[in-house]
């Protein structure tokens, strides 16, 4: 999620800590520190249409279940609990608001939590992360996309072009590290233009960038579209991206219970994503406007994202690699990571043991109509399953990171008999590469021999 609210080209390290620190006038309610002694208010800071936070968000607040938990808790002391959600379309408000004493809970990607906890802080409104959402252990999350008829075939390409970014946003730091290894200072190598997301969907649509680089579902929903080609695969990076849960200090110690209800909330609604994953991805859907499909891309039984409260080492891990990158742009001066993780209130709350990481992705298919879909333990048996069908969506895990894509919209490789497909023309060159006779075919020629 990125960090900045204003949609404007702007210089990030002038304007970036203003935007956090003021409270913004939009925001309404009162967090739970103002309340009389028979009513508390929780205020939760979530972002609807950042679908990799829905287990704390948008299908969390659907479901229903912190309030369940709140009114268990009031029968027995007594307390009318009352849940005010604020939807924002990024984390640099939650933190503003958070930091403001106004909101309670929140949650946001990698690199926001990063400056939550640096600017809790300095502004003397401390804040814990003390539960993940959903995660990626190569990076995959964040994606590089140009337009379909783009020339541009790889990030080598992206040299002298015009990219538009969240500076501060784990999809800026996936293009600032994608950059460094592809030889390209990511700061004059390239025109950055600072945008929101729907801004530099809408810059990239009328030609006026070059390509894009964003997080979920930003990258899947203007490929479903057509509106997009994948250009870099975020997994590429082979490094831990997710997003989380944080609280302000003195909430997590004024209402201990409360922050332990909304971690066994978020349990529940965890195993309800998982188990019932097509049924999640239609509320997720009906609640934000987003297509199903592209919801279920990232969150679907093989989807991209992996859905577990537990703050992983590897997660945690990543996180300390974070720092060093919003410190060179300026957007933090440091921070302790090891103080700002807090696992105690998870394992209060949620004693259950952690999911297992996910394995390998399968190529997936939704037909019409269906409230299931089917795998395949290949992509040429889902395009054969998927001749002649009603489908709904079909989704194949790229050859060589394992993304998740849309069998219509990635790119196919024949090679003898075998068909695999790939995120980005760059994948498929290098899979072309190390394989001779292989080569790149249509989607319709890749079904046709399938068949």
């Amino acid at each position: 999620m990125p960090v900045v609210p204003n949609p404007r080209l702007l210089p990030l390290t002038r304007l970036l800590p203003l935007a956090l620190l003021l409270p913004l006038a939009t925001a309404c309610g009162d967090a739970a520190g103002a309340q009389d002694s028979k009513t508390v208010t929780v205020t939760v800071g979530y972002q609807s249409k950042t679908i990799n936070t829905v287990t704390a968000g948008t299908l969390l607040r659907s479901l229903g279940y912190f309030e369940d938990e709140l009114a268990a808790r009031g029968k027995k002391d007594g307390i009318t609990y009352q849940v005010k959600w604020q939807d924002y379309a990024t984390g640099a408000p939650i933190t503003s608001q958070m930091t403001a004493g106004k909101i309670d809970i929140g949650s946001m990607g990698d690199f926001p939590l990063l400056i939550n906890a640096a600017r809790g802080r300095q502004l003397g409104q401390p804040t814990r992360l003390v539960s993940v959402t959903g995660y990626n252990l190569r990076g995959g999350l964040n994606t590089v996309v140009t337009a379909p008829g783009s020339p541009l075939r790889s990030l080598a390409d992206l040299r002298g072009r015009k990219v538009s970014t969240s500076v501060g946003s784990a999809a800026d730091g996936t293009l600032v590290r994608a950059l460094k290894q592809a030889g390209i200072d990511p700061e004059r190598g390239i025109e950055k233009l600072n945008q929101q997301p729907s801004v530099g969907a809408s810059a990239l649509a009328g030609g006026s960038v070059d390509a894009l680089s964003q997080f979920v579902a930003w990258p899947g929903q203007l490929a479903y579209q057509g509106k997009a080609r994948a250009l870099y695969d975020g997994a590429d990076l082979n490094l831990p991206t997710f997003h989380g849960v944080t609280v302000r200090e003195k909430f997590a110690k004024e209402r201990t219970g409360v922050l332990d209800d909304f971690l066994r909330a978020q349990r529940r609604a965890t195993d309800y994503l998982r188990t019932r994953p097509v049924a999640a991805a239609e509320s997720v859907a009906k609640e934000t406007g987003l297509p199903a499909e592209v919801v279920y891309l990232y969150n679907g039984a093989h989807g991209i994202a992996t859905f577990d409260p537990a703050l992983r080492p590897e997660l945690i891990g990543a996180l300390k690699k974070d720092v060093p990158i919003l410190k060179t742009a300026k957007l933090v001066g440091g921070v302790d990571v090891d103080s700002f993780v807090d696992p105690a209130p998870l394992r209060r709350a949620a004693r259950a043991a952690s999911y297992p990481k996910a394995g390998a992705a399968k190529a997936e298919l939704w037909l019409k109509g269906r409230s299931t879909t089917r795998t395949f333990d290949s992509p040429k048996q889902l395009l054969k399953a998927a001749k002649g069908a009603e489908v709904r969506a079909a989704y194949v895990p790229d050859a060589l990171t394992g993304t998740l894509w849309f069998a219509d919209r990635a790119v196919w490789v024949a090679d003898g008999s075998d068909l695999r497909a790939f995120v980005t023309p760059a994948h498929a060159k290098t899979y072309i590469g190390r394989h001779a006779g292989a080569r790149v075919v249509s989607y319709a020629d890749a079904v046709g021999r399938a068949s």
